[in-house]
């Protein structure tokens, strides 16, 4: 690679970084995530995102105007092969606070789902409960995931195709039991974006041998019809994401959301000329012109 080519790519990942960072910066801001004095529990799976969020948060812990602490951790599942030198080391280099909890899970799992069935649901549950518990022990104040936007637009097909519900995952969530606050930093960024970011940063990878070896999950198949969309409408997914941040539950049909069956007119006073009121009558089956009633004369 020629020295033109070298700062050519430079540029592009400077304008990456400024993008994504501007992006957690945003989310953070539009929900109050973080907040001074937090300390914020960053999840570290050993994927993309998850490397990408603690990459940008501790960047942001350098310049934001309020003080806050960064604790990495990582739930080791016992998954058969699981590389557990690479997450340490890591952490080690980066000279961040880190706690490796050693949960079995990867049993659990394997024991209750049958095979070829959807792993899943199971496992991010039991992950949450211990996630959720050991917040506590270390004093966090914020649980950090890193799902990102396509994650929180794919959930949200997810659960109307397959659970009836209009629903996804909120960039900042109180948990049932409202002992834990969860924040998604990566709610404004795109996969495709930290895909990039995690190749040029060259984080040590590590894939998730017990859900991602199968091939049918139905996550798969809602993130292909999205990259389907993406090809055909580059901001599609975008558009998406913000149509739940633009809820109008009177256009819906939750009835615990608007009270469809308190609706009543009220025509006391004057009312407004509508757009294209005027009409003309051709013909009437009444016998008579159309009339106007008082409706508190009636």
């Amino acid at each position: 690679m020629n020295q033109q080519d070298v700062k050519k790519e430079s540029v592009e990942f400077n304008k990456l970084e400024k993008k994504l960072r501007r992006n957690v910066g945003n989310a953070i801001v539009d929900y109050n995530m973080v907040e001074d004095g937090d300390v914020i529990m960053a999840c570290i799976s050993g994927g993309k995102d998850s490397f990408a969020m603690l990459d940008i948060l501790l960047k942001l812990k350098q310049v934001a105007p309020i003080k806050f602490d960064v604790i990495a951790v990582n739930l080791d599942q016992k998954q058969p092969g699981f590389p557990e030198h690479i997450l340490p080391e890591y952490f080690e280099a980066l000279g961040v606070p880190y706690y490796i909890i050693d949960k079995d899970t990867y049993s659990v799992v394997k024991e209750k789902i049958p095979e070829g069935k959807t792993t899943c649901g199971l496992c991010s549950r039991l992950r949450r409960g211990t996630l959720y518990s050991f917040a506590e022990k270390i004093g966090a104040t914020k649980v950090a995931l890193g799902h990102h936007m396509d994650d929180i637009v794919e959930t949200m097909f997810l659960n109307m195709f397959h659970g009836a519900r209009l629903k996804a995952m909120p960039p900042k969530l109180l948990s049932d039991d409202k002992r834990n606050i969860v924040i998604r930093p990566l709610a404004y960024c795109r996969e495709k974006d930290l895909i990039s970011y995690a190749e040029k940063r060259e984080f040590p990878i590590i894939p998730c041998n017990l859900c991602g070896s199968q091939e049918n999950l139905q996550r798969q198949n809602v993130k292909a019809m999205l990259n389907e969309w993406d090809r055909q409408h580059s901001q599609r997914v975008y558009s998406i994401f913000k149509s739940i941040q633009n809820v109008s539950p009177s256009q819906l049909a939750d009835e615990a959301l608007y009270a469809f069956k308190d609706l009543a007119i009220d025509r006391s006073g004057e009312r407004k000329e509508y757009e294209y009121s005027s009409e003309e009558i051709s013909s009437s089956g009444t016998g008579t012109e159309v009339q106007y009633f008082d409706i508190n004369n009636l």
